[in-house]
């Protein structure tokens, strides 16, 4: 009983803080700023267990501020207002609630994944707040049940589309016939990307030969693993987040299961390489949003800047959102004229062919970017450019 009151007791909380923040709705463009600066509130993972996307977006966003907010936008700079959401789907709603109605944001700006993103998306949509997610690829972060979330939109490219590259580029190029899945069952994004690449895998003719899951934090997967291995696929898709996936490659290759190994954005951390170690990540590849190895100029003129403001470090492409994010940003705010939500939204929804590092954006009716992905390799510890895939 105990535990059942503190639960309604919660409940009621959150809902009176959300009301709170729908009542105050009409009114956050102008307590969005303060004649000098405009707010945006970011609710990121910076802590807990996928910690390395949040700082890395933050790290992204930060940079873009330096250029933007030196220049200003109709007189006004960007004040960025971050929150730790501790990479916890109940945290990223309770502080996104706390953003919009006391910080009085006129945007936000994450979650890094699509968990944590659609546990803010009510938030922005009763509150008729722009959201905006950097990296969260789950379709149902825009829309969901064929109904648009029309608050919100995102700087990356969805599930669908990064799965059937996956699948596109195991069959045609790696010329695997029978395949295996291992996913994070806790996980919106391993599903979607799990489920696009199986439908596209088997319209290549490939067999589907083994489908396993794992929980999110399991560091033990030498059981799975076994059997996987079993039953002789010729290649595992694992579209999982960093900590567990390093776990899992590092295990794969000491039972001898050495076939090629191809996940998402999610394995792009510095960390991965440090958890499964340089010689496991041979023979391993990734669909990312885009590679500081791509020779285009626009690329290395980020490359170049971002290693100078953080100490030589090469970005991720949680960097790279982060950054093309800020932009896409002050990009409709400067059109919008205005600090108003509704009027930003109604400028992101007009954005045609911004140039941004990560590809040439522009939305669809669906709030989803029409974007290439890029295909890397791992080979000794370090991402190597492959390919662009054109939508």
């Amino acid at each position: 009983m105990k535990k059942k009151f503190s639960s309604i007791t919660l409940t009621l909380l959150l809902s009176t803080v959300l009301m709170a923040g729908c009542g105050a709705s009409s009114t956050t463009g102008g307590s969005a700023s303060n004649g000098k600066t405009i707010k945006v509130g970011a609710d990121l993972e910076l802590s807990g267990n996928v910690a390395s996307y949040g700082q890395s977006i933050a790290e992204g966003f930060a940079l873009a501020l330096d250029d933007i907010n030196k220049k200003g936008i109709d007189g006004k700079k960007i004040e960025l207002i971050k929150a730790d959401n501790k990479s916890d789907a109940a945290e990223a709603t309770s502080t996104a609630i706390k953003l919009v109605s006391q910080d009085k944001v006129a945007v936000l700006v994450g979650s890094a994944t699509s968990t944590n993103t659609l546990a803010q998306v009510q938030v922005a949509q009763d509150n008729k707040i722009p959201l905006i997610t950097p990296t969260a690829t789950n379709p149902e972060v825009t829309v969901k049940g064929g109904k648009l979330n029309d608050y919100v939109f995102r700087t990356c490219f969805i599930d669908p589309f990064q799965g059937t590259v996956a699948a596109n580029f195991a069959a045609d190029q790696l010329k695997v016939k029978k395949a295996a899945i291992l996913i994070d069952s806790s996980s919106d994004y391993a599903k979607g990307l799990a489920s696009a690449f199986e439908k596209s895998f088997k319209k290549t003719g490939g067999k589907i030969v083994s489908k396993e899951a794992y929980v999110a934090k399991d560091t033990d997967f030498h059981a799975t693993l076994t059997r996987i291995k079993g039953e002789n696929p010729q290649f595992i898709y694992l579209p999982g987040y960093y900590e567990e996936v390093g776990l899992i490659v590092k295990q794969a290759r000491e039972i001898g299961l050495n076939v090629p190994i191809m996940g998402g954005d999610g394995w792009d951390s510095p960390k991965l390489v440090k958890i499964a170690g340089p010689k496991a990540l041979n023979n391993t590849y990734i669909t990312n949003h885009y590679s500081s190895g791509d020779p285009d100029q626009k690329i290395q003129k980020f490359v170049k800047k971002f290693k100078a403001k953080y100490n030589g470090d090469s970005p991720d492409a949680f960097n790279a959102l982060g950054y093309d994010t800020a932009y896409l940003l002050a990009d409709a705010i400067k059109r919008a004229g205005s600090t108003d939500p509704d009027k930003i939204k109604k400028a992101l929804e007009d954005t045609k062919n911004l140039e941004l590092v990560s590809g040439t954006l522009t939305f669809g009716k669906d709030h989803n970017p029409i974007k290439s992905a890029s295909i890397l390799e791992y080979k000794d510890g370090k991402q190597v450019f492959k390919t662009k895939v054109n939508p």
